[in-house]
């Protein structure tokens, strides 16, 4: 609890300039996902860690994040609710797609926070992993546990795992 209270002061601090400092490096690996997973406007989308939002994602779009001011940008383009993905306050597959670009590794509880975006999505699900993470070994081995992984891409700073439920 005490690093997720240090990362959200962190983003909290740094909400006004954030856009500045992380916009296009976000935006590259967006392009990537958005070319590997046709979202619908029918689909109701997840962005958990969702920042400022600059997904650009067909259908639906709710975002969540612990970083209160960062929503308020976010709140201009999408529905926004301020929390952690280790309690994501939504029905078992709620989501056709649940997307978390450069976030998991900043979860409090990695695993439940994976299992969450589990449950509550659907069929498709993204996840950006920072490659200097100090957790990106752990994350390499969670995330094909937990699912099904279609492919992996690697961009200059993340690797982007694209997977689907793992039907048990």
């Amino acid at each position: 609890m005490i690093l997720l209270n240090i990362i959200m002061t962190y983003y909290d601090e740094i909400s006004a300039g954030y856009e500045e400092l992380h916009k296009e490096e976000q935006m590259k690996k967006i392009e990537i996902i958005k070319s590997k997973v046709q979202f619908h406007k029918n689909w109701a989308v997840l962005d958990v860690g969702c920042g400022p939002y600059f997904g650009d994602f067909e259908g639906f779009v709710v975002g969540i994040d612990p970083a209160f001011k960062l929503l308020k940008y976010a709140k201009k383009k999408i529905s926004v609710l301020n929390g952690k993905a280790e309690w994501l306050p939504f029905k078992d597959n709620s989501f056709m797609a649940v997307v978390s670009i450069t976030a998991v590794q900043n979860f409090d509880d990695i695993e439940k926070g994976l299992l969450e975006i589990k449950r509550v999505a659907k069929e498709y699900i993204v996840i950006s992993v920072l490659k200097e993470s100090p957790k990106v070994t752990e994350l390499e081995k969670i995330i094909p546990e937990m699912f099904k992984i279609e492919r992996i891409v690697e961009d200059e700073k993340d690797i982007i795992f694209f997977c689907r439920k793992k039907i048990m």
